[in-house]
């Protein structure tokens, strides 16, 4: 099969209906149990872009999953390999988006694996309300056992919605791997992913450009991607910190550019401070003290412009908010830690 190249620009052909991105990295460890829940997928009419960061040298690390993908792709002609030297995250999701031939479009990550007939139904639900977004509940996967996580129940399924009206789909976990998205709402609403330099994906700003953007939502209770529970338990390094508020400093721009801040400011605020929430109980101890003294910088500043509304905030979320912001750091670090210990 051969290889392509992220920078050929190409048509979408008839009978191309869903495309799946899937960015491979040299240290990707569950590629094999991804790609074959893939290739079970029941949908015909669909293409995996297995989107490969190249490492400078060579690795036999890399050659092995290369090697994996080629036997993968050999016996199944929707799979492709598309080779690019860049390495962020956000980079490649955008050269994906660009040379994906599907009217929709799905996102894999390679720890993840998902269930035969999870495209062809969402597929279908998407096309019977005419979405731009159709989102499922997930199975947590821990020492290989599935545990369901159920962010929709029966009342909300098969019904088109729209966010403005209902927000409490923002406060869902942002796991983009639960839907798919009509590639022509990406395009015509140029909803990028943000460069952080980073190889780490960014789906939680990212899902509020999405919700944000659209008024064609249908949710299912079905389940079918199984999400190990293990990343999001993930220590984070030092020099990954910062990655979140980056992303979602882009995304406040997005919509001042859009002019939808004021209509969704205040619902933003509250749902970046549950990413921030969760990376402080993340993050290694040297670097907690740093990161809540930015996060109180931050909202500070937020709650000076009238952007903080404790309505908006989770009860446990506006706890620990008002305690960042009304007692001395090395108070609430000290509670904090304390917590993090539970």
């Amino acid at each position: 099969m051969a290889e392509e190249d992220t920078e050929v620009e190409l048509e979408s052909p008839e009978g191309v209906r869903v495309s799946v991105l899937l960015m491979v990295r040299e240290s990707d460890l569950e590629l094999t149990r991804c790609l074959k829940s893939l290739s079970n997928q029941i949908l015909d009419d669909m293409e995996v872009l297995c989107l490969v960061s190249v490492p400078e040298n060579e690795t036999d690390l890399y050659k092995n999953q290369l090697s994996i993908l080629s036997d993968f792709a050999k016996k199944d002609s929707r799979l492709r390999i598309v080779r690019t030297k860049m390495t962020d995250y956000g980079v490649i999701m955008n050269a994906g988006i660009k040379i994906a031939r599907g009217e929709y479009l799905g996102v894999v990550n390679t720890n993840d694996f998902i269930d035969p007939e999870m495209y062809i139904e969402l597929f279908a639900l998407a096309k019977k309300h005419d979405a731009d977004i159709v989102r499922s509940n997930y199975f947590e996967y821990l020492n290989e056992t599935d545990r369901l996580h159920e962010s929709f129940l029966a009342e909300d399924a098969d019904k088109l919605k729209n966010p403005e009206e209902d927000t409490s789909i923002f406060y869902q976990p942002p796991i983009l791997g639960c839907g798919l998205y009509r590639r022509g709402f990406l395009i015509d609403k140029k909803l990028a992913f943000f460069n952080s330099l980073s190889s780490k994906p960014q789906d939680a700003s990212y899902n509020f450009k999405l919700l944000s953007s659209t008024d064609k939502l249908v949710l299912t209770n079905k389940a079918y991607l199984h999400h190990p529970e293990d990343d999001a338990k993930s220590i984070i390094k030092t020099e990954e910190m910062y990655l979140i508020n980056m992303e979602y400093a882009e995304t406040e721009k997005f919509l001042k550019s859009r002019g939808t801040w004021e209509t969704y400011g205040k619902l933003f605020e509250a749902v970046k401070f549950a990413s921030y929430f969760l990376n402080m109980l993340r993050l290694e101890n040297k670097n907690l003290e740093p990161y809540a003294l930015r996060t109180r910088a931050e909202f500070h500043d937020a709650e000076d412009r009238g952007y903080i509304d404790k309505k908006y905030f989770p009860k446990e979320h506006w706890k620990t908010l008002q305690s960042i912001l009304k007692y001395p750091p090395s108070i609430f670090l000290l509670s904090f830690r304390k917590y993090r210990k539970k």
